[in-house]
């Protein structure tokens, strides 16, 4: 499609959140974070000159590349994927906006020593199991106030900025809902926190009716065809 068709597309896109956030209140705000992850540098560019800034990426040396060959451009890199630990000082160096999958106090325990080592910090937000899947990694949520209150206390280079999760794998929406309430009131209980991340693109409308208020969107942003 043509730059002017796409805009069109993304218009749809934003009319349905605005929809959604709508139904919320009319004071809630919602970031897109634009999932590249199976696109091109190019195609970030592209969409980066229709107006999107927020860009995540879900393998260490995919965000690496991108921010290489877009250099040039004011973009803000989130990284959304599982953290191996052999690729903890790559995602140091490459200095992520947003590291929204925290997953567990062993992970947070690795990434407080290189931080602490390299004597930086890295906003987080901790990553939320909320269905309880087996294929999703994250904290259960019984123990996510726990895990949360540890990191804070025990991980100073790690920013904690709210949490993170992945609506229910299944097309039954009441599960869904339920998974992202779950997540949110998780996130009502916390202290000092500002980020909600919940819904993609096959669910991203009832995540923010839910309380999301930044969404991961790959598919719809990037669209093959009309």
């Amino acid at each position: 499609m043509n730059e002017l068709e796409y805009t069109r597309h993304i218009d749809t896109i934003i009319d349905r959140i605005e929809k959604a956030r709508i139904k919320v209140s009319e004071h809630h705000i919602v970031k897109i974070v634009a999932v590249s992850k199976y696109n091109t540098a190019e195609d970030v560019a592209e969409l980066y000159h229709i107006g999107q800034r927020a860009f995540g990426e879900n393998r260490v040396q995919d965000l690496v590349a991108k921010q290489a060959a877009l250099e040039e451009l004011p973009l803000e890199w989130h990284y959304i994927g599982s953290l191996q630990r052999n690729k903890i000082n790559a995602l140091i160096k490459a200095d992520p906006s947003l590291f929204q999958s925290l997953d567990s106090i062993e992970l947070a325990n690795a990434l407080q020593r290189r931080l602490a080592d390299k004597a930086s910090t890295m906003d987080c937000l901790l990553q939320i199991n909320s269905a309880h899947e087996e294929t999703k990694s994250g904290v259960a949520p019984e123990q996510a106030l726990e895990t949360f209150a540890y990191i804070r206390n025990n991980c100073p280079n790690i920013n904690l900025k709210g949490v993170m999760s992945i609506g229910a794998h299944t097309d039954d929406q009441a599960l869904i809902k339920a998974s992202f309430e779950t997540t949110y009131k998780i996130y009502k209980q916390l202290e000092n926190v500002s980020i909600c991340s919940m819904g993609m693109s096959g669910d991203f409308e009832l995540a923010i009716e839910c309380g999301s208020n930044m969404i991961r969107l790959g598919s719809v942003m990037f669209p093959k065809e009309l």
